[in-house]
């Protein structure tokens, strides 16, 4: 009964959330500078045929008319269409000019759903990149708080902190791909691409979880439960595996929620240096085209999965140590 109370103000909370990200995207996106249609149209096209073209697709309409009929067609499933790629995949420019408002125009759900299982993907393997390197340092300097384990891992999270993840993408294409030529760096053609911007990613989390595992696995070892176990003799690596790493696992997995946030923001960057057909690709090249109804279906899409994966979150916390609030 507690967990489906918890299911049901966590989903209306993540409604509301995702209601509210919609409005701020959608309000932002129609008052900064900048007019779509005359990327659409071509700069060189007279006012006349501008004005058009913006009234025909609804853009000069008042924001709250814009917005209701966005949301209208968001509660049926549909995120709207592109204004800038036709269902044929080509981006539609000035001089090649093809009709937002007809039917021919990509669907926003279908353009989202392509490159959704890349950036999944790549999330995916960044997160096991992380674990494999956090795991190790963090726990080693967890156990020996007075020891070098300790100083190493303090190093480690504040060297990956200080390295920009844009930097260390250049260097690691210029050294592993161009000059040993061990991995692929540019583009997708298979899993192999996925490791080099996995990686990038990686030694961006990494030190988070680094300094909480040390942190916390730390002081579960100062516990008295700790010392109750000794005195019952059990076995060090017992105590260890089945009771600290425990206990301390509570505040490494609420941290992976928040860490979400950091991994999507640095898909963005890293999608876009590496050419990986993920959602921060797609998501760059709408900026810079100003293609509303793709930039608005993909912060909606990826506050949506932020809430859900923040649920199950909370739900694994709270499996892991039932005295946990949720």
């Amino acid at each position: 009964m507690l967990i489906l109370e918890f299911l049901v103000k966590r989903i209306a909370q993540g409604i509301l959330i995702v209601f509210i990200t919609s409005l701020i995207i959608f309000t932002l996106l129609r008052v900064v500078p900048g007019d779509p249609v005359r990327l659409i149209v071509g700069g060189m096209a007279p006012p006349d045929v501008v004005e058009k073209v913006a009234t025909k697709m609804g853009l000069r309409d008042p924001i709250v008319v814009q917005y209701g009929r966005y949301m209208r067609g968001l509660l049926q499933g549909d995120l709207g269409q592109s204004y800038l790629r036709p269902r044929s995949g080509m981006i539609a420019t000035g001089g090649q000019y093809v009709d937002p408002t007809k039917s021919d125009m990509a669907p926003v759900t279908d353009l989202i759903l392509e490159r959704l299982p890349f950036t999944l993907q790549l999330g995916a393997v960044a997160l096991l990149f992380a674990f494999l390197i956090s795991f190790p340092i963090g726990i080693a300097g967890g156990l020996h708080q007075h020891g070098w384990q300790n100083a190493l891992a303090f190093g480690v999270q504040s060297l990956f902190v200080s390295i920009p993840n844009f930097w260390l993408a250049i260097v690691l294409i210029l050294f592993l791909s161009v000059k040993l030529k061990l991995l692929p760096a540019l583009g997708y053609q298979g899993f192999s691409y996925v490791l080099l911007p996995a990686l990038v990613l990686s030694v961006e989390i990494a030190p988070f979880i680094i300094r909480t595992l040390t942190t916390s696995l730390g002081e579960v070892m100062q516990s008295t439960f700790i010392d109750e176990a000794r005195v019952r003799g059990l076995s060090r690596r017992r105590i260890i595996y089945a009771h600290a790493l425990r206990n301390a696992a509570v505040p490494l997995v609420n941290l992976l929620g928040i860490q979400l946030s950091t991994l999507i923001g640095g898909v963005l960057v890293i999608e876009y240096i590496f050419d990986y057909p993920g959602l921060g690709d797609l998501t760059v090249v709408s900026v810079v085209g100003r293609d509303f109804p793709v930039i608005q279906g993909i912060a909606i899409t990826t506050s949506a999965v932020f809430v859900f994966i923040n649920i199950i979150v909370d739900l694994v916390a709270y499996l892991i140590d039932p005295r946990v609030e949720i």
